[in-house]
């Protein structure tokens, strides 16, 4: 019997000990042992599921993985040491030399980066279309594509991209539809439902929610999946026990620490939505949010990220930085204190302001990751900082 998405994160656990623990205890170890030649020989060639090398499988791990396969209802899963090892090593298995990439132009700069810098040295293209206009994907798409690529709310617009139309487009071209699920997580928002054929997080956001360590995943489709197991042993992007120790207990909090960041960031929007030094907030559960009714339909709740735009362009934000008493200045987003950046003047400032504005990001606009501290203490820091 299915159970609800709380109990999954808490009562999925790797087997009991010969101790009879009651909660899983660390695995730090990097290899395992046999009980004789046979055991060996049929442990190798997979005739038997067992744990051979902590960068193929570790008790850790796979009780990470397990709980996220259940979350997002996929088959099966990786679990890597950031989240852009993720990205890197789910798109490396899958592609080869020549293959074609269609990808929203809002996506992490890092991976970006990879689609315009790395990928090219091995002949795999990159199209971008534009988050806001999901009608053009199918002008864009040739014989060469392999793969649909997106993020859903994107970083750091918050935009929202329609799933099932996505879903749809891939399975029409026989596509890969893969899905950054990093904002939502999969307390949020289960992309596989509307038709991804794997999903990649990076850990290190909500999943930990706390700041403490790095991790990425992919689930999805079971042959996918495989792919990007055999390369990732061999290429070692492999997640640390400890890590997933730790996010794997971190799950078990997800659910009540998501419906505080959601609360928490619902009311800042409409707070923020009241003041006049204030352009525009984008959040996907504010009705003025341009993709709201799409955002309702695949979202339960909004998140954590709330974009907003301040009149004054770059030194205006530069000045509400400045300004910030109680939250932090951070790239990082997802954690239990309240983070904010302004991205024109930090993570994006190479980026020209024609490319900044192709992804969404004015020179105003600054990026709130709401935590969990008081609501109105979060207010009040960003009231006196935009007075």
């Amino acid at each position: 019997m299915k159970k609800h998405f709380e109990t999954e994160a808490i009562r999925i656990q790797t087997e009991r000990s010969q101790f009879s623990e009651h909660s899983t205890p660390l695995y730090l170890t990097s290899s395992f042992v046999f009980d004789d030649a046979e055991d060996m020989r049929a442990s190798f060639a997979e005739e038997k599921e067992k744990n051979l090398y902590s960068r193929f499988t570790n008790p850790n791990t796979t009780e990470f993985v397990d709980k996220m396969v259940a979350l997002e209802g996929a088959e099966a899963g990786y679990a890597f040491a950031t989240g852009m090892a993720a990205v890197f090593g789910s798109l490396a298995a899958l592609l080869n030399a020549g293959d074609h990439i269609v990808s929203c132009n809002s996506v992490f700069g890092s991976t970006h980066g990879l689609f315009t810098k790395y990928f090219p040295k091995w002949q795999i293209e990159t199209t971008y279309f534009k988050a806001d206009a999901c009608h053009t994907i199918e002008d864009l798409i040739t014989p060469k594509t392999k793969i649909l690529y997106a993020e859903t709310p994107t970083n750091p617009a918050v935009d929202i991209l329609d799933l099932e139309l996505l879903g749809k487009i891939a399975k029409k071209h026989k596509l890969i539809l893969v899905i950054d699920n990093c904002f939502a997580t999969p307390y949020l928002q289960n992309p596989i439902a509307f038709g991804a054929d794997l999903v990649i997080h990076s850990a290190t956001k909500l999943i930990d929610g706390q700041g403490r360590v790095l991790g990425g995943i992919a689930v999805g489709r079971s042959d996918i999946i495989r792919d990007i197991y055999l390369f990732s042993r061999n290429t070692g992007p492999a997640m640390s026990p400890f890590n997933a120790w730790v996010l794997s207990k971190s799950l078990e909090t997800l659910a009540v620490r998501v419906d505080r960041h959601c609360e928490n960031a619902l009311k800042l929007a409409q707070f923020l939505e009241t003041l006049d030094v204030v352009k525009q907030v984008r959040y996907p559960f504010l009705k003025s949010h341009p993709q709201y009714e799409i955002a309702k339909k695949q979202m339960r709740q909004g998140g954590n990220i709330v974009a907003f735009e301040v009149h004054g362009g770059i030194e205006a934000g530069r000045h509400f930085l400045n300004k910030i008493k109680h939250c932090s200045l951070s790239a990082n987003l997802g954690d239990t204190r309240t983070i904010v950046t302004h991205p024109a003047s930090t993570t994006h400032s190479k980026l020209s302001t024609e490319e900044r504005l192709e992804t969404g990001i004015s020179d105003g606009l600054i990026r709130v990751s709401v935590g969990l501290e008081h609501i109105e203490d979060i207010i009040e820091d960003l009231k006196q900082a935009l007075s």
